[in-house]
């Protein structure tokens, strides 16, 4: 049973960090992409960052380039997404998705590719 347990949302300032991780089990680690997605009320859901667990290789939006960073532990099978210096248009719920289906697991951001999804964690950038 695929499982994606997303934690780390929290109300933070602007300019200020916040890490979110995302928990994975029930699927074989290393042939995975596990991607981070956010969404606001009447918006599409937007990719926001990923990882390929096959070799290792990220992507990222462009309206987080430079702010943001993926990374992951393979021993605890758990992706990480540090974001810096955060704005006030980065508040929204973000999602961790799994890619397990679709060799070679490159890290693409469009949502419709993933398969499994976590239950989101609300990140509220606000002063």
């Amino acid at each position: 049973q695929v499982q994606l347990v997303e934690s780390g949302g929290d109300l933070v300032q602007p300019g200020g960090s916040l890490r979110l991780s995302c928990a994975a089990s029930g699927f074989p680690w290393g042939y995975s992409t596990i991607g981070w997605f956010r969404q606001v009320p009447g918006k599409e859901r937007e990719g926001v960052s990923a990882i390929s667990n096959t070799d290792g290789s990220t992507s990222y939006g462009d309206s987080v380039k430079g702010r943001f960073t993926i990374s992951r532990d393979n021993a605890k099978n758990t992706v990480y997404l540090q974001m810096s210096n955060l704005k006030p248009e980065d508040t929204a719920v973000y999602y961790c998705a799994a890619d397990i289906e679709r060799p070679p697991f490159t890290p693409v951001l469009h949502a419709w590719m993933y398969q499994y999804w976590g239950q989101g964690t609300q990140v509220t950038v606000s002063s």
